[in-house]
């Protein structure tokens, strides 16, 4: 491939039972196509939140990067709206990477998975089950649904079970989705409303602002009845699986995919490598943690997939 390629592409690419929406990143000049990332954000956000600025930097370094929505989330298909499912989302990750793999601009055979917060769970998962897998980096990554559950009080969690309940009788009656928050203000019920992190709200709403967003921008709650498969995802527990190069970033005042939890399934990856940071979940996307974490993330692309 030679010459200028336009610097951000849309497209839609097939998943399951819909499509889902993309961005498309291509080097401005390569030789040879280069390398793709497929990345995707966290638990309920949309690749609008600070995705942008992640893709434009492995870019501008020479990689391609394939950055996509959920079902349900953003500009993809899916009824109803932000209905987050665990099964549905690691399905949509193996059609990402799937549809990389088709991309005449990119070298198929060269695919790095990248996912911050709950898509790092799903990044690491897909790197297990896909030994085509070049390389992988989780961010701040959601390893241990039992531990993050934890995080939460017991009245908190009492409170999710019951609305997930009540979500589940919704749709079995034909009903709209009972809703609940995704990040929360202090005292008020959300999946991440942690007692000892009252900066989570503040955290949605700093990845707004440094996304030139608002809050009308962003539907900052989902049905409720992913409460119920949190405690039971814990995709850590396929590290041991990875082939491939993964690469762990950990904020060791995370609250939300706690550290400890994080780190003692990263310890298990056979060709895992671990950097940390004195950040919290959200401090990661902007300011000096961005820069700290994009530099270790392409010293680690450079090793592991050179454009």
């Amino acid at each position: 491939m030679t010459g200028s390629a336009p610097e951000r592409r849309d497209l839609h690419f097939p998943a399951g039972d819909g499509r889902c929406h993309a961005w498309l990143y291509l080097p401005a000049t390569a030789v040879t196509p280069p390398p793709v990332l497929v990345m995707a954000h966290g638990l309920g956000a949309v690749k609008a939140l600070r995705l942008d600025a992640f893709a434009r930097r492995f870019q501008a370094e020479g990689y391609a990067c394939l950055v996509f929505d959920y079902r349900h989330f953003g500009e993809s298909d899916g009824q109803p709206r932000e209905l987050l499912s665990v099964r549905r989302q690691r399905q949509d990750w193996h059609a990402a990477v799937a549809f990389a793999r088709t991309l005449p601009e990119v070298d198929g055979d060269r695919v790095v998975l990248w996912g911050t917060s709950f898509a790092g769970g799903h990044a690491i998962t897909t790197a297990a089950e896909d030994p085509r897998i070049t390389a992988a980096i989780a961010q701040c990554p959601f390893t241990d649904g039992l531990a993050s559950t934890l995080a939460l009080s017991p009245r908190t969690t009492a409170r999710l079970t019951i609305a997930a309940g009540k979500d589940l009788a919704a749709t079995a009656l034909g009903r709209p989705p009972v809703r609940i928050k995704v990040a929360a203000r202090p005292g008020e019920l959300g999946l991440m409303s942690t007692d000892d992190a009252p900066d989570v709200f503040d955290g949605i709403i700093g990845l707004l602002h440094a996304s030139g967003l608002t809050e009308a921008d962003y539907r900052n709650d989902v049905p409720a009845r992913v409460a119920l498969q949190i405690p039971l995802y814990a995709p850590g527990r396929k590290a041991a699986r990875i082939r491939c190069p993964i690469l762990f970033c950990v904020c060791d005042d995370d609250t939300v995919a706690p550290a400890e939890a994080t780190l003692r399934h990263a310890g298990k990856a056979p060709h895992g490598q671990i950097r940390r940071y004195p950040a919290g979940h959200f401090d990661i996307y902007t300011g000096e943690p961005f820069e700290r974490v994009v530099t270790d993330q392409l010293d680690f692309l450079r090793t592991h997939a050179h454009p």
